[in-house]
């Protein structure tokens, strides 16, 4: 009897959503960084373990629209991971240890509606100092709804993972595999190597550079042994432009070389790359230009 559904991860920005899938699938389908909001786009990995074939859906950060994230970009990420909870089979509710804030209840409320049932992953508890607020916290946290399960994890080491995907596989339906047996995601390689692309970004920059940055390929040439990608980085001023290339063009330098070697090892084949950086501006605020550059729900 095989098994097979969809499982969404969602929460807040930067709990740790991402770290969380790519614990669970043994390599990096969704990018990470300190950043909020560094997750854009639904994103899905495949598990296949015997007779049960489990698809995860990574989404962006349920967030609060301020004045300064009220753009389309950021209703986008909100609209994506709000639509990823339609047609779902199971949930998984990840907030941080003992902090519960405003945007967790904004994830709460948005669940109210929901049909599947709700597992809450409690993170980053190898970070607590205190062992036993944990348990009381656990408690005020499910009077707050009725969860299908509470499982204390730690993504980042792992703690309690297994424990976390034996519980999502209690509301796996029966059904043929979806997807083929080797496969573990359903993005095109040009998707990861732009994201690889803006997580190098991200991780380096974050301080300094606002979220108005995005990758585009604009040349993905597979010669077997050699891969040439060409990537665009698209900032919103001349100014984000100069703190991108660095100076004498270390910075991006610094970049392409990171987001290089991790295109190799997820592609297993040699990479040439080269970046570029253009200015065009108001591209975050523009939903045309938003879906041009591949934000699009359909």
């Amino acid at each position: 009897m095989t098994r097979c559904g969809f499982v969404a991860i969602v929460g807040r920005p930067n709990v740790g959503k991402s770290t969380l899938m790519n614990r669970i699938l043994g390599q990096k389908i969704s990018i990470t960084s300190r950043r909020p909001q560094t997750t854009r786009h639904q994103v899905t990995g495949i598990k296949t373990e015997g007779e049960a074939q489990t698809i995860y859906v990574d989404t962006p950060g349920i967030h609060i629209q301020t004045r300064d994230r009220n753009k389309a970009i950021n209703r986008f990420m909100n609209q994506a991971a709000t639509q990823a909870l339609r047609d779902v089979n199971a949930v998984v509710f990840l907030v941080d240890r003992t902090r519960w804030t405003e945007e967790d209840e904004v994830v709460l409320q948005r669940l109210e509606h929901v049909k599947a049932p709700v597992i809450l992953a409690v993170n980053k508890v190898d970070r607590l100092q205190d062992k036993a607020s944990l348990l009381p916290w656990l408690e005020s946290i499910g009077a707050r709804r009725e969860f299908a399960a509470i499982v204390p994890i730690s993504a980042k080491h792992g703690t309690n993972v297994t424990e976390l995907e034996a519980e999502v596989a209690r509301h796996l339906p029966e059904s043929v595999h979806y997807f083929p047996e080797e496969q573990i995601t359903d993005k095109s390689q040009r998707f990861l190597a732009a994201e690889l692309v803006r997580e190098k970004v991200m991780r380096q920059l974050g301080d300094e550079l606002p979220y108005q940055m995005t990758v585009e390929i604009e040349e993905f040439r597979d010669e077997g042994r050699v891969i040439h990608i060409s990537a665009l980085m698209l900032v919103e001023r001349q100014g984000q432009k100069k703190i991108l290339i660095g100076e004498n063009g270390e910075r991006i330098k610094s970049i392409g070389r990171e987001a290089r070697l991790d295109m190799e090892r997820a592609l297993d084949a040699k990479v040439m790359l080269n970046l570029w950086v253009k200015v065009k501006r108001g591209w975050s605020d523009d939903e045309r230009a938003l879906k041009s550059l591949g934000y699009d729900l359909d």
